[in-house]
């Protein structure tokens, strides 16, 4: 069972909780988001598989997780970046916030969500446990 880090709302550990659980019960936890973009600026995008525990088939950024006990972000960005598309890069902090969303199946989403920026100009391996699709697209 995948734990999740626990953080109050000044992102200090508070503990650990099996992730589904933890998304059932709303509770505020440490999860990242990569955003990896091409030499011409465009930003790769993955379609999450259709057998996600939520929103399965959204188009979304490149990938976004949970670190586990005792990993860094970096670190987790990079073992997430490898099991979903297939390759890792250098990830750069650019920021961080808490948001909070209901999503489907009576989930709730309650996050510090670390952001990461990368660059990437190959071809991603994508695992379609996680991902059915991938594109580089514009911002714009």
């Amino acid at each position: 069972m995948e734990q999740v880090i626990l953080v109050d709302e000044h992102d200090n550990e508070i503990g650990t909780m099996e992730k589904m659980e933890a998304h059932q019960k709303g509770l505020l936890h440490r999860a990242f988001s990569l955003l990896i973009f091409n030499a011409k600026g465009e930003m790769l995008l993955q379609q999450r598989a259709i057998s996600k525990y939520h929103s399965g088939g959204l188009w979304t950024n490149t990938c976004c997780s949970h670190p586990l006990p005792g990993e860094t972000i970096e670190q987790a960005g990079k073992r997430k970046l490898m099991q979903e598309m297939g390759f890792t890069c250098d990830l750069t902090f650019s920021h961080k916030f808490i948001y909070k969303v209901h999503l489907d199946n009576d989930l709730i989403e309650h996050e510090w969500d670390y952001v990461l920026i990368g660059y990437f100009d190959g071809v991603p391996l994508i695992n379609k446990y996680e991902a059915q699709a991938w594109k580089f697209e514009s911002i714009d």
